[in-house]
């Protein structure tokens, strides 16, 4: 059970985890206790066979509203920030083996928006709004630039840095934000549906394919096919890609598919 007084609750069911942002009082704001928590929270998914994907969510009608500004302000006779920290969480969240969604129902601004830009889908509500804030408080989004940037369509990372104007969850589908905004009544089946989806991969070939988008760009287009058909081939050989390829012929889902009441996997109709 969760205890109360918890920054960051978490629960687990049909191979989901979701960690929930439980700090209102202070629009989840990135404090130090609520980055240690959310990291405790990755670490302990990523090490359960029986989690697949993790869904971040929030209480509240804020997402995130980016670094705790009063904690800042208090580290600051001691010549530190808690920007560090932050850095880890990101790339805890980016660097992680199973897919990663961020559930956006209210509002984003600063380090809350490299949360959003680390997870590998984030789906959010049309009305949510956003805003890289940083230049209006004479700092700048520089932490969160090592996840925001691979996401943001060029022109847009310049206009949105350099105003600080706040857009919405359109705006923010447009510019490569987020995967998807939606109306806020139908947020909870969008999230429903990526997941479903995204449990029905197996969980090696989830993470082969998280590293592929993280490749670099190839140098050398022959070596780099070289180096993939190798890769492909490990896969078609490996456990999962030989059930894969059994459970296809055979027109059930793979045994790694998690059942809705968490027993076997059901035959695929």
């Amino acid at each position: 059970m969760t205890s109360p007084d918890r920054l960051v609750r978490v629960a687990t069911a049909r191979g989901v985890t979701t960690l929930t942002l439980d700090s209102p009082h202070n629009r989840n704001a990135l404090s130090t206790p609520l980055m240690t928590e959310l990291l405790a929270g990755i670490a302990a998914a990523v090490a359960d066979d029986a989690v697949r994907v993790i869904v971040l969510d929030h209480t509240g009608p804020v997402f995130c509203s980016g670094a705790d500004l009063k904690e800042t302000a208090a580290a600051y006779a001691s010549g530190t920030v808690p920007a560090g920290m932050l850095g880890d969480v990101l790339a805890a969240v980016w660097e992680c083996p199973k897919p990663v969604l961020a559930k956006v129902a209210g509002p984003a601004r600063a380090g809350g928006l490299g949360l959003i830009a680390a997870a590998d889908l984030a789906v959010c509500a049309e009305e949510a709004t956003f805003a890289f804030t940083e230049v209006r408080i004479g700092v700048i989004p520089a932490v969160i630039s090592a996840t925001v940037l691979p996401r943001l369509h060029p022109r847009a990372a310049a206009e949105l840095y350099l105003t600080g104007d706040t857009f919405d969850g359109r705006r923010a589908a447009e510019v490569g934000l987020v995967t998807a905004a939606v109306p806020a009544d139908g947020l909870d089946a969008a999230v429903e549906r990526y997941c479903a989806s995204l449990v029905r991969g197996a969980p090696a070939a989830l993470a082969g394919a998280k590293g592929l988008l993280r490749r670099p760009a190839a140098t050398d287009l022959r070596a780099e096919i070289a180096e993939l058909a190798a890769l492909s081939t490990g896969y078609f050989l490996s456990e999962e890609g030989r059930e894969g390829v059994l459970a296809f012929r055979e027109k059930r889902l793979a045994r790694w598919v998690p059942a809705p009441d968490g027993g076997p996997a059901e035959p695929a109709r």
